[in-house]
């Protein structure tokens, strides 16, 4: 599934201002491929998170990179660590996302970014309207006490920021950005969408029957001529600075 999100990686580090001698933590790096990209820019990277498989192969990438396995509610590095902090698509998945951002805040230095990143709105983000409202009476119930994940809970205006500005931070820029899903065939999509963890989840769950139908059906209404499949999505992000 990365290569659908390289535009948004793109976005993000420009944001954070990786560049060569950056101290960066990547908070939610799944497979590790926006921090080689950071590396390759030059940045000295750490890497967490919550999943082994994926923590695997961002080790096989980044050899030489800090790579832990922990929870964004409780960062496992000192305070004032980082330049800068990118969290791509991972705080919306935290039970407390405003513990989650304390957290971000603490381990980077004064002056440093954070930037954060999520789904634009439901009627521009054509995956998440196609699949998500599917895909939820397949997925195993949260915790006791705990919200589901809402992945457009931060897609209304000015949401990101306020959850940014809410954790102390000097909202200094925003922007938003394409980022269309695109693969060559229906096979394709379900190979990469049945990697992410989420999906996942939905199978352990529900079993792989189930949840490929749920991406046949959408698929299906995003053929294209050729039989690729499209599905056009917008996101956003928005960068603070410690103060």
């Amino acid at each position: 599934m990365e290569q659908v999100c390289l535009p948004l990686f793109g976005a993000a580090l420009d944001a954070a201002r990786v560049t060569s001698g950056t101290h960066l933590l990547d908070a939610g790096c799944g497979a590790g491929l926006l921090a080689l990209l950071a590396h390759l820019r030059g940045a000295r990277v750490a890497a967490l998170d919550a999943s082994p498989g994926l923590l695997a192969i961002a080790r096989q990438r980044l050899p030489a990179a800090d790579v832990r396995e922990g929870d964004l509610e409780d960062l496992p590095f000192a305070d004032a660590s980082f330049d800068a902090v990118t969290a791509v698509n991972s705080v919306f998945y935290a039970e407390d996302m405003t513990a989650a951002m304390r957290e971000l805040v603490r381990v980077v230095r004064p002056g440093g970014r954070v930037v954060v990143t999520a789904w634009g709105p439901p009627e521009r983000c054509e995956f998440l309207t196609a699949v998500m409202p599917a895909l939820a009476p397949l997925m195993p119930p949260p915790p006791p006490g705990a919200p589901p994940p809402q992945p457009g809970a931060l897609s209304e205006p000015g949401a990101l920021a306020a959850l940014l500005h809410g954790a102390g931070l000097r909202v200094v820029e925003e922007g938003e950005v394409a980022c269309p899903f695109v693969f060559p065939s229906t096979e394709a999509s379900w190979r990469g969408n049945a990697s992410a963890g989420v999906n996942q989840a939905a199978i352990a769950h529900s079993g792989e029957a189930a949840v490929r139908a749920v991406y046949a059906n959408a698929d299906r209404a995003h053929m294209r001529a050729d039989g690729s499949v499209r599905y056009e999505n917008v996101f956003l992000w928005a960068a603070g600075e410690r103060r």
